[in-house]
């Protein structure tokens, strides 16, 4: 187990939200595809609401980033990682989305 597992875990034991920051992560925000089919909002607590479609909120669930590195882990248990490839443009799951 690594030491941010760990980390995370006694946080987590004590009602602490680890994902959580004082100040927002800079990619903080909504993401869409360019036909805007796909909404994808990076929340400051460390949750992510994705929107496909007319579903508004498809896919729910926490996130980290680390550097350019993002991963996800849904609700429903699948995991998902991305890459912010420029400070404007997310490359997640085969799709590519831009900061709105």
């Amino acid at each position: 187990m690594t030491q941010t597992t760990l980390l995370a875990a006694a946080l987590l034991a004590l009602g602490a939200d680890p994902a959580r920051s004082d100040a927002p992560h800079p990619y903080v925000g909504m993401w869409v595809t360019a036909d805007n089919r796909v909404r994808h909002e990076l929340l400051p607590n460390g949750r992510y609401v994705e929107a496909r479609g007319t579903r508004e909120r498809a896919y729910e669930g926490r996130y980290e980033v680390t550097g350019s590195h993002i991963e996800y882990w849904d609700d429903t248990g699948f995991t998902a990682d991305g890459e912010f490839v420029e400070p404007d443009v997310l490359h997640h799951g085969g799709m590519v989305l831009y900061r709105r």
